[in-house]
């Protein structure tokens, strides 16, 4: 099998191909614009992985390379994810969060008839990698999201990802693309960007820095380690149906203020 990843050079595409690459014989080919979170430097080098420095946005690009790798599957990690950033700069979140996944989307459609046209690549299928931030928030005492749970974003990155699982469901509904949308609570792990609170928190403890937590800290998220978020995709991506939405989290539900207070106490 081979399967493309978007965005791989990033915190959780650059655990998965990792995972991928040395528990399976499957054949990578990653690629990412390398933004200021992204590095390669992170991801084993075999012969099963090929990178192409290539943005989402590229329509020429992104559609040539389809034609001459051939994916079995595309999975579509590509994203901007910082809330913060979304709030001062929502323009670049909307770049690639929606007009991004729009190009991915068309050159996967014609990608697919041209393959169905060929009879090949019966099983191909497009795997939108989404976040529970669509749902909203909740309070201490409500049910957790389950996916038949309304959308109701409440920030600029959160609002562009629920945009482009809406996108990615229409291309199912309107033009047949077989697809999967997974929606995952917060990950944490190797290699992830130092803006986000663990590794930030962790950092600032070491230097002896204040530690700045964004509003009264009371915030909950369900957190979950990004090798468990890597195994459901690869569950998913071979098991899962075309179609569905597949939340995934690991029932550690944590307030800000408590993370931050088991960093300081390690």
């Amino acid at each position: 099998m081979k399967i493309l990843v978007t965005g791989g050079a990033g915190f959780i595409g650059s655990n998965f191909i990792n995972y991928i690459l040395e528990k399976t014989e499957f054949h990578i080919v990653n690629i990412d614009k390398l933004t200021y979170a992204g590095s390669e430097d992170s991801i084993i080098q075999t012969k099963n992985y090929n990178f192409y420095k290539l943005d989402i946005c590229d329509y020429e690009g992104i559609s040539s390379l389809l034609d001459k790798e051939k994916p079995n599957v595309i999975i579509n990690f590509a994203a901007e994810s910082h809330v913060d950033k979304s709030i001062k700069r929502p323009d670049d979140f909307i770049k690639t969060n929606v007009l991004g996944v729009s190009n991915m989307l068309n050159c996967s459609l014609e990608y697919y008839n041209k393959c169905k046209k060929l009879g090949s690549n019966k099983n191909f299928k497009f795997i939108h990698i989404s976040t529970d931030e669509v749902y909203g928030s909740l309070k201490i005492d409500d049910n957790k999201f389950n996916e038949k749970n309304k959308y109701f974003p409440s920030s600029p990155y959160a609002a562009s990802k629920a945009s482009s699982d809406h996108l990615v469901n229409s291309w199912h509904r309107t033009y047949g693309l077989p697809i999967i949308i997974t929606n995952c609570s917060n990950n944490y792990g190797p290699f992830q960007f130092p803006e986000k609170l663990i590794p930030f928190m962790i950092i600032n403890c070491l230097n002896e820095a204040k530690l700045p937590i964004y509003g009264n800290g009371e915030n909950i998220r369900d957190w979950i380690y990004v090798i468990d978020h890597c195994k459901a995709i690869v569950k998913i991506m071979l098991n899962g149906n075309i179609g569905e939405n597949y939340n995934i989290g690991s029932s550690c539900e944590k307030t800000n203020n408590e993370i931050v207070n088991k960093i300081c106490l390690i």
